[in-house]
């Protein structure tokens, strides 16, 4: 099983259609065996789902996320877990526990923002 957490300095990136890595990880026997840090190289939504259903992802952990996003994401096949925030290692320890904390229903607009304050999202939050 391979899970992909969007990811920028340790961090659960918040905003899935922005992110520029992700971290990768190899999972055998529900233990991570090993991880890398993915480029993107800053494409859009679609690309995005595109980059990891070719690099074989099963799942993917992340803060906010648009609706086309998610569409793309089932067209490949990738579970999804948004809503996520904090330490990219822990989510994955989390989600492999089976006490992983995520929103299914979080759903951002384009946006930025640090440290998760002043942002704009339909449920009035991300990655919370």
């Amino acid at each position: 099983m391979k899970i992909a957490v969007t990811y920028e300095n340790g961090q659960v990136f918040q905003h899935f259609g922005h992110c520029e890595n992700f971290k990768l990880y190899e999972v055998e026997d529900g233990k991570v065996v090993s991880s890398e840090v993915l480029g993107s190289d800053g494409q859009g939504h679609g690309a995005l789902a595109t980059l990891l259903g070719a690099n074989n992802v099963d799942v993917l952990i992340c803060g906010g996320i648009g609706g086309g996003a998610k569409m793309a994401l089932a067209e490949a096949n990738i579970e999804l877990y948004p809503g996520v925030n904090g330490d990219a290692d822990q989510a994955v320890e989390a989600y492999l526990a089976g006490n992983l904390v995520f929103d299914p229903d979080t759903s951002c607009n384009h946006h930025h923002h640090e440290g998760g304050e002043g942002h704009n999202c339909a449920h009035g939050h991300c990655g919370k």
